[in-house]
């Protein structure tokens, strides 16, 4: 299977790295000229649960240098996938498939709105990974992929797509109801990722202190809310316990926002909290505590380069 992958982020580079070592052809889209150079003369470097490792991938800036692809993997930021579908709409028109694997909620309806909703696959990865430095990545946890349509359909490419992990020993089933996945981990990040952003701590240490313990719990019922109001089902029967227990298995974890908080870089917060401010906003429940979150983290982001006098 000929496989491009958008973004040479942490979760990017993992997928190439295994997929490339089962022996598929994967080439790595990046936005950047100098980093894909880099890239495709010294590899990719693997270190964390699945031991030392290096693997070759062919990476470039230009869509058009790759030709084809069976499926585009699109592990981008949330704010850049407009851009990143644009950079492969071409390759996906003749035939190829678009995966999302980002966080937060809104990819799939910016996919869909690119190259058609017959085009795109949904899909929830709780794989770990820590970006390091370019082209190196520290496997941080293993865990389950789920990939879907949100019409609930299953094409013979996503039974392709699921042989084709499991021989690189990367563990995926498809879901008949991808939008639960979706909606279901997003609960869990709006409890965890932006107050760790907020407080630097770790995931565990956020059910250690009595005052992030609260922010998060109110946010996370808050999310509830527009959850139950737009009548999406989760996964779980106790969305505040199970956010609960993800930063207890998941207790020395730096969350994918945290670590751009400290590269100061942009965060996800629009597609993750910010999605439960406008969706409350749409149907008229208020998500006060959501909203403070955005605020602080967008503050966070702003004051980057300002110093303390």
């Amino acid at each position: 299977m000929k496989i491009i992958i958008v973004g040479p982020g942490a979760m990017g580079c993992l997928l190439a790295a295994f997929l490339s070592k089962a022996k598929q052809e994967v080439w790595l889209l990046d936005k950047n000229k100098g980093r894909a150079e880099y890239i495709s003369k010294n590899g990719i470097k693997i270190e964390g649960i699945s031991g030392n490792w290096k693997a070759q991938v062919s990476a470039t800036d230009d869509a058009s240098e790759i030709k084809s692809a069976d499926i585009v993997i699109i592990c981008t930021k949330s704010y850049d996938t407009k851009e990143a579908i644009k950079s492969v709409a071409g390759i996906i028109k003749e035939g190829a498939l678009a995966l999302t694997l980002q966080n937060g909620v809104g990819n799939v309806e910016i996919l869909t709105e690119a190259v058609g909703e017959e085009k795109v696959i949904a899909g929830v990865s709780n794989l770990g990974a820590t970006l390091l430095g370019d082209g190196q990545v520290r496997h941080a946890g293993k865990g389950e992929t789920v990939i879907g349509m949100s019409h609930g359909k299953i094409p013979v490419v996503m039974r392709d797509i699921r042989e084709v992990f499991n021989k690189a020993g990367l563990e995926i089933r498809i879901s008949k109801d991808i939008d639960s996945l979706i909606w279901s981990k997003l609960i869990i990040n709006v409890g965890i990722n932006a107050l760790t952003a907020i407080t630097r701590l770790n995931n565990g240490r956020l059910i250690e202190f009595e005052g992030t313990r609260e922010i998060l719990k109110n946010a996370v019922t808050e999310a509830v809310k527009v959850v139950k109001r737009k009548r999406i089902k989760l996964i779980y029967d106790d969305p505040l316990s199970k956010v609960e227990s993800v930063c207890e298995a998941t207790a020395t974890n730096v969350s994918s926002m945290l670590q751009d908080v400290l590269r100061q870089k942009r965060t996800e917060i629009d597609f993750i909290n910010g999605v439960i401010v406008r969706q409350g906003k749409s149907l008229g429940i208020q998500t006060p505590v959501n909203e403070i979150l955005v605020h602080l983290v967008k503050t966070i982001e702003a004051s980057y380069n300002l110093k303390v006098k």
